[in-house]
């Protein structure tokens, strides 16, 4: 099903064989259900810093793009921590949201934040002046919002089954899509060339649309609970993770075209639910957090798990990671 409130259509392997390119300007970090940050030298495993944050649990991390800090959200914080020093206390904190927030991001050049909560709202940040400069209100539990790379639009999925398209300057959704009604949305994701979109359910199934948001697949990933799909950084993987404990990973097109998104790897290793994933820049390796209190680096290419980050003492709920070269 779709609907629009305008009359305007929106339009718009390179692989390494070792972890040496991730060694360089890299921010790690994880967190989850024993309320810490931990930040971890990505090569070697090691974590170097714990920040603790005793309000709840952290359910997303980003990081800025200039790798100066990052935002921790729970129920219902926004927190903004300094990356680069050794202070354990937030910079500062946004207040607003008055239910569990299950979002964040920022935008391209990190002059505003968004964030999405089950309070059913979604709110606009800008990082140079205190307080909530936009707000949307959905109607019901926001379970994820990613910004469209024309950094004009934002996309979310929510618990009534429903992914809308809001635009920024009008302050109101253009579109909304209900691929299976009352199935929550779980995950969105909109690829950096702006072709595909990709909608997860509660089901394990994954919708994709292409930049017009014209329905293009349809995915069954996984049995259980999809919990996080996402692009690769180069547009030519789809990840998704499960509660059935593995990390799939499917290319967007074949050698031939003939079989788009054909499922090429399944990460096996991790023992419990996989909550969160996260590409390396160069879209070669991938790392995922997972509900048996592990972190782990992926070859996207091999399948092979490089590395285990192990340290946290409770489920592993979100990961972080910026390795960009500035």
């Amino acid at each position: 099903v779709v609907s629009t409130q305008s009359t305007g259509e929106i339009v718009c392997f390179q692989f390494f064989t070792s972890v040496e390119p991730l060694m360089h300007g890299v921010v790690l970090a994880t967190a989850g259900y024993d309320h810490t940050i931990r930040f971890w030298e990505a090569p070697s495993g090691s974590f170097y810093r714990t920040i603790q944050v005793p309000e709840s649990q952290i359910n997303k991390l980003e990081i800025t793009p200039n790798k100066q800090y990052i935002v921790a959200v729970g129920n219902p914080f926004v927190k903004l921590f300094e990356v680069q020093t050794n202070n354990p206390n937030p910079v500062t904190a946004f207040d607003g949201h008055t239910g569990n927030v299950t979002s964040v991001g920022f935008q391209r050049d990190g002059r505003w934040m968004f964030t999405g909560s089950e309070d059913g709202s979604i709110k606009i940040w800008d990082m140079r002046a205190p307080g909530c400069q936009q707000e949307y209100e959905n109607g019901c539990r926001i379970n994820s919002v990613a910004l469209h790379p024309n950094q004009t639009q934002l996309i979310s999925g929510d618990q009534n089954g429903v992914v809308k398209v809001w635009d920024l300057a009008e302050g109101t959704w253009a579109r909304e899509m209900i691929p299976a009604s009352e199935i929550p949305i779980r995950s969105v994701s909109m690829s950096a060339d702006c072709s595909m979109l990709v909608a997860g359910n509660n089901k394990g199934t994954c919708f994709v649309w292409d930049g017009n948001y014209i329905p293009i697949q349809r995915i069954e990933a996984h049995k259980k609970y999809l919990l996080k799909a996402l692009f690769s950084p180069d547009a030519r993987v789809l990840a998704t993770t499960s509660a059935d404990s593995t990390v799939k990973l499917w290319m967007v097109k074949s050698a031939n075209d003939e079989q788009p998104f054909k499922l090429n790897k399944t990460l096996v290793g991790h023992q419990r639910w996989v909550w969160d994933c996260s590409f390396s820049a160069d879209s070669a390796y991938i790392v995922t957090a997972s509900s048996d209190g592990y972190a782990r680096l992926w070859d996207v290419f091999t399948g092979e798990s490089i590395r285990q980050y192990a340290g946290h003492q409770k489920p592993v709920t979100c990961i972080a990671l910026n390795d960009v070269e500035l």
